[in-house]
């Protein structure tokens, strides 16, 4: 039996460790699919300020890390302008050009970052990554697309 255990309690720790790193990944998921659309509503729609991208993308990423308030996690908000649709022959138009696409991404760091024990090795990826996209109206609050 000493040697059942002296065995099967490195790979049960590695186990616990790779079920508590997906606990915990899975609800600054479900935390950060809440904050990220309600921030982008609420600061990038009419950021308050300077009425610049960047600085609506600064605000919404204040807002995420408030809510999410992990050190393991870290958050970033990309902006960029509608797409524009193409009518043939190569011509595009925007089909609206207020219109403003937030990505934002929550990277999860799992810890520990790796080790061996007894022969049984835990080496997580560096980071874990989810996103959420939104494309709103940045003058217009109330319009989500």
């Amino acid at each position: 039996m000493a040697v059942e255990l002296a065995v099967m309690v490195p790979v049960a720790i590695v186990v616990g460790l790779i079920v508590l790193n997906l606990c915990r990944f899975s609800e600054a998921c479900a935390t950060f699919d809440r904050l990220a659309p309600d921030a982008v509503i609420s600061h990038g729609v009419s950021p308050a300020g300077e009425q610049s991208s960047l600085a609506s993308a600064g605000s919404v990423k204040v807002c995420i890390e408030r809510g999410l308030a992990s050190p393991r996690c870290e958050v970033s908000v990309s902006v960029t302008g509608a797409e524009p649709v193409a009518v043939g022959r190569g011509l595009t138009f925007p089909v609206s050009p207020l219109l403003t696409t937030y990505t934002c991404t929550l990277r999860y760091r799992p810890w520990p970052g790796s080790f061996v024990i007894a022969g049984v090795a835990f080496r997580p990826p560096v980071a874990l990554r989810h996103t959420k996209t939104l494309v709103v109206d940045r003058f217009r609050p109330g319009v989500v697309v």
